[in-house]
């Protein structure tokens, strides 16, 4: 990924939270037919030197028999585009041009995709719970019959992908004046809170 350092996010928490807040991985492997991506939610989970992390997909998937040991999981944070009319620096001398604003994660690593039941009802407890945080009577796994549970975990595959290298990315106007970035930043307060969400790191 083509990442200058002033857009570079190097805090050492951060690839985690974002992975955390933004769950959806496009996973990218090689198998026999070249490239393949699969979008699938994953989980962060300690491990290695970077972490690894973990989903699922449908056995009739197949990237589970077919996949390389290498992989990528891209996630993709707040994005959006920037219109030059935010910008104070256009009406100065309109010099000024659209870009578009995002933030990403890449994790780099080794791939394998257990099947072990144990391994899969785990997994799939940890997404629901994470992802089940929203709701003030959170949904869980074992409030489906069991017998129930376990016919679906047949029909999946898990998917593991130790990290070997991982790198993230905010863009978010920092190679502009101040007068700028607050530009940028009061025009996306205005769209919402969507919006809003590229404007800095911190957020």
């Amino acid at each position: 990924m083509y990442n200058p350092a002033h857009f570079a996010e190097t805090r050492p928490g951060f690839p985690g939270e974002s992975i955390a807040r933004y769950p959806l991985a496009t996973l990218i492997t090689t198998g026999q037919g070249g490239l393949d991506a699969n979008h699938i939610p994953m989980i962060w989970v300690p491990g290695g030197e970077h972490g690894i992390l973990r989903g699922h997909v449908a056995r009739a998937n197949p990237v589970w028999k077919d996949a390389s040991t290498e992989a990528l999981a891209v996630f993709h944070g707040p994005q959006h585009y920037i219109s030059p009319s935010w910008y104070p620096s256009k009406r100065e001398h309109g010099k000024v041009v659209p870009t578009w604003n995002y933030a990403v994660v890449h994790a780099h690593g080794t791939v394998r995709f257990p099947e072990d039941p144990d391994w899969l009802l785990a997994t799939v407890t940890a997404l629901t719970d994470a992802a089940e945080r929203i709701n003030p009577d959170p949904w869980r796994v074992t409030d489906a019959p069991q017998d129930y549970i376990a016919g679906l975990l047949r029909a999946i595959a898990g998917v593991e992908l130790t990290i070997t290298r991982i790198e993230a990315k905010w863009k978010a106007s920092q190679n502009r004046s101040p007068a700028d970035r607050e530009g940028v930043a009061a025009a996306l307060r205005e769209l919402g809170a969507d919006a809003a969400a590229i404007v800095s790191p911190s957020t």
